[in-house]
């Protein structure tokens, strides 16, 4: 019996080690959250609660501006501190700011980032009423728009109905980051042969550091200090993956933007890092593996007894 129907569970001392990718065996992905959220809709999330504790109906301007600030605002100056660096991130994201947002579309394509779907607006999977239509206009706008294969997948809050798995897969997504469950890619089960599950994070992940835990400016500079501590000496015998999950109207505000720049100073002065994206990072898994997700390839029917 496995614990869940895609991934079976194996003690992270028990995984066989790893060749490190060009002998850096710290992989850091600095994956930004780019997302539309539509004006006459509820807001996925908000900076301030309901007005006079009543939840009401759109428009929601405090919390549309908020997140629109860091689309203007934000993500500029994260871009300018990754540039100055010569780091390329992940852009996960949603693929109607190619129409909503065609500056801020354009902006990531001239920096190079890799495109990871994540939905065609910043809606749960589990609310749409065929995830297979939406996967598959999220996917197709974002390869007309970019060119590049568009191989890795976040769902919209991390989202997923029991089939979403199978339907990625099918459309041709092999890296998948909804099932943060181990510091390494691990293969996981779908119905058209074995994908591969990413490394995510809540732990330096700006949300929950900022938006639900309200934690002060430092946080996430804290954090990756204490993150590498214990990531070095483990990646002496395994390498290790880092996220860094960030949102441009989480990170990008003034006072937190000095932090995440503090925070790309400690990862480049270190010798055992290495920036990639998810594409980079799964492929480099793929390789070297070397087992083709063989344990995990027989998922047919149903979940496994």
């Amino acid at each position: 019996m496995w614990s869940n129907p895609r991934i079976p569970f194996q003690l992270s001392s028990d995984r066989p080690a790893l060749r490190p990718f060009q002998g850096k065996p710290i992989m850091v992905n600095v994956a930004m959250n780019i997302e539309y959220w539509p004006f006459d809709r509820p807001m996925p999330r908000g900076v301030l609660p309901p007005p006079h504790g009543k939840p009401s109906d759109p428009p929601d301007v405090a919390n549309f501006a908020w997140v629109e600030y860091g689309l203007r605002s934000g993500l500029p100056r994260i871009m300018r501190a990754l540039a100055e660096r010569g780091i390329k991130a992940s852009a996960l994201m949603n693929a109607q700011v190619a129409d909503v947002y065609p500056t801020v579309a354009d902006a990531v394509l001239a920096a190079e980032w890799e495109l990871v779907g994540h939905g065609w607006f910043q809606q749960s999977l589990k609310q749409v009423d065929d995830e297979e239509a939406v996967i598959v206009r999220s996917l197709t706008r974002l390869r007309e728009l970019s060119g590049q294969k568009v191989r890795a997948w976040l769902g919209a809050g991390i989202g997923e109905t029991l089939d979403t798995p199978d339907v990625l897969k099918k459309h041709g997504i092999q890296f998948l980051h909804d099932w943060l469950l181990d510091d390494l890619p691990c293969w996981m089960r779908t119905r058209h042969g074995p994908m591969v599950a990413m490394p995510y994070t809540f732990e330096l992940n700006d949300v929950p550091i900022y938006g639900v835990q309200h934690n002060s400016t430092d946080e996430i500079y804290k954090r990756l200090e204490a993150t590498l501590a214990v990531f070095g000496r483990e990646a002496k015998t395994q390498p290790r993956v880092l996220t860094l999950a960030l949102h441009p109207h989480q990170i990008g505000v003034a006072h937190v933007a000095h932090q995440f720049d503090r925070c790309l100073d400690l990862l480049m002065a270190r010798d055992d890092v290495v920036f990639m994206t998810s594409s980079q990072i799964g492929d480099w898994f793929v390789e070297a593996d070397g087992t083709g997700g063989a344990a995990v390839a027989a998922y047919n029917d149903g979940p496994p007894d």
